[in-house]
C-alpha cells in the first residue's frame, strides 16, 4: 500500500501540536520578492530579529547587503562563540535504504554497492577517527529499519560514546522511546533534515518508503528532545524546493521548537544538492557552483544536482540571516561546499565544520565497501582544515561538550 505524503504510516508515533501547521501556513504567506529594501535595512539595524525581520534579510531586497550583514554576523558569532570552530566527522555505518527519493544516491532503486559495517568494523573505524584528534562523531545510516535496526545503531552509539565526548545521529526518524533508548546508549544530538518544506514537492520527490510521511519527519526533532537529546539540528536540502521558502520555514521550525523546548540546543545545516553515483555509473559530478544548465540526470533519470538555482551568494546570505536571527544557534557547513567557501564562512557565521570526510561505508581501516551518498567538494583532512582555520585567526575546537554521566 502506498501512503500519502501527509499521512502517518503504521508504527509511526503521532506527536500532536500545531507547529507543523503554523510553519506551513506562514511559509505559504512569505513573499520574498515583495520585501522592500527599507524593510531589509531596518531589520539589519535591529538587535533582536523576529521572523518577519529574518524574512526581510533573506529576501531579494537584501541581496546587496551582504557586506554589512557579514560584519554584524562576525561580531555576533564572536560574541557568542568566540573565535572557535568545532571540528567533527561523519561515519556511515550502512547505506541500505527503503526509500525511493529521486535526489539521493542511496535511493533503493539505485544499483550501487550496498554495505553494512560489522560491530568490529565500526569499532575499527571509530578508533581510526579518534586517532586524528577529533572528539565529536556523527553516525549515519541509510533509512532501512530492516538492515540498520535501532539495536544495531545503539551498539554503534555505545562504542562511539567510549571514544568521543559528543555522539550525534543522522539516521531515519524514530519514535520518542527509541530516541530515549539511543540517548541511554550515549547519543546526545540528532540531525533530521526536512529536505523541503513544500508538501507538493515533497510528495513528488519521495516516491515510496517511510520517508514519504511528511509529518512524521517534520516532528522528529521534537520526539528527539522528548527522548532526552540535548540538541537537534534543522535544515532543508537547498535546491530541491523553493530556496527562500525552505530556508524561511526551517528557521521558523527551529524557532518554534526552541520556544516550546527552551532547554534544547538548536543548530542549522545548509546542505545543497550534490551529484551522486546511480546504477553503476557516475551522474553529473559537477562542482558546488554548477548552474542548472550544467546539471544532468544519471542513468536512472534522477536528480543529480549541485545546488540547482542556489549559488554560493544565496547560500551565504541564508547563513548570515540565520546567524542574525538566532545568535545562539550553531551553524554547520559541510564538505558539500568547496574549501574556499567553507573557510570564508567559518568565523563569520559557521561554527562547525566537518573534516576528514568519507560519505561511503568504511574506508578508513580497509577498502571502502559501500558507495557514497553524494560526491563531496572539500576533501581536506583534519590537519589541513586545522591549519586553514589557524591561518585565518580561528581556533579549531575538538571538544566543546563534556559528559557528566
Amino acid at each position: 500500500m502506498k501512503y500519502g505524503c501527509m499521512e502517518y504510516q503504521p508504527g509511526m508515533e503521532e506527536t500532536g501540536g500545531d507547529i507543523m501547521d503554523r510553519v506551513l501556513e506562514l511559509r505559504r504567506k512569505y513573499r520574498p520578492e515583495a520585501v522592500e529594501r527599507e524593510a531589509a535595512c531596518c531589520a539589519l539595524a535591529k538587535d533582536r530579529l523576529d521572523i518577519d525581520d529574518f524574512g526581510a534579510l533573506l529576501s531579494l531586497a537584501a541581496g546587496d547587503l551582504l557586506e554589512p550583514m557579514a560584519e554584524r554576523a562576525r561580531d555576533m558569532t564572536a560574541r557568542h562563540f568566540g573565535n572557535g570552530v568545532t571540528l567533527y566527522t561523519p561515519l556511515y555505518i550502512a547505506n541500505y535504504c527503503d526509500n525511493r527519493c529521486v535526489y539521493c544516491g542511496f535511493n533503493a532503486d539505485n544499483h550501487i554497492r550496498r554495505a553494512k559495517l560489522s560491530l568490529d568494523g565500526i569499532r575499527g573505524e571509530l578508533k581510526a577517527i579518534a586517532a586524528t584528534g577529533l572528539d565529536e562523531i556523527l553516525l549515519l545510516t541509510g533509512e532501512s529499519r530492516g538492515v540498520s535496526d535501532v539495536g544495531y545503531i545503539g551498539e554503534a552509539v555505545r562504542m562511539a560514546a567510549g571514544l568521543f565526548s559528543a555522539v550525534c545521529l543522522e539516521v531515519y526518524p524514530l519514535n520518542t522511546d527509541e530516541y530515549a533508548y539511543l540517548h541511554s546508549c550515549g547519543a546526545d544530538y540528532v540531525s533530521v533534515y526536512q529536505e523541503t518544506y513544500a508538501p507538493d514537492i515533497y510528495d513528488a520527490v519521495h516516491i515510496d518508503g517511510p520517508k514519504r510521511s511528511f509529518p512524521y519527519r517534520f516532528n522528529a526533532q521534537e520526539r528527539a528532545i522528548r527522548g532526552g537529546m540535548r540538541g537537534v539540528s534543522f535544515g532543508a536540502l537547498l535546491g530541491l524546493g523553493d530556496f527562500y521558502g525552505d530556508v524561511y520555514a526551517a528557521a521558523l521550525h527551529a524557532l518554534l521548537i526552541q520556544k516550546k523546548h527552551p532547554w534544547a540546543e538548536i543548530a542549522f545545516s545548509v546542505p545543497r544538492l550534490r551529484a551522486f553515483k546511480a546504477n553503476g555509473g557516475d551522474s553529473a559530478r559537477g562542482n558546488a557552483n554548477a548552474s542548472e544548465g550544467e546539471l544532468r540526470a544519471g542513468n536512472a533519470g534522477v536528480y543529480a544536482g549541485s545546488g540547482i538555482g542556489v549559488g554560493e551568494r544565496l547560500l551565504f546570505q541564508a547563513m548570515l540571516a540565520l546567524r542574525l536571527f538566532m545568535p545562539f544557534a550553531g551553524i554547520s557547513i559541510s564538505t558539500r561546499e568547496r574549501a574556499g567557501f567553507r573557510d570564508r564562512a567559518a568565523g563569520l557565521c559557521a561554527t562547525k565544520m566537518s573534516a576528514g570526510v568519507n560519505v561511503g561505508v568504511g574506508g578508513r581501516i580497509s577498502e571502502q565497501t559501500g558507495d557514497e551518498q553524494f560526491y563531496i567538494a572539500d576533501t581536506r583532512g583534519v590537519d589541513d582544515i586545522h591549519s586553514a582555520l589557524v591561518a585565518n585567526g580561528l581556533q579549531p575546537i575538538y571538544t566543546d561538550y563534556v559528559r557528566t554521566n
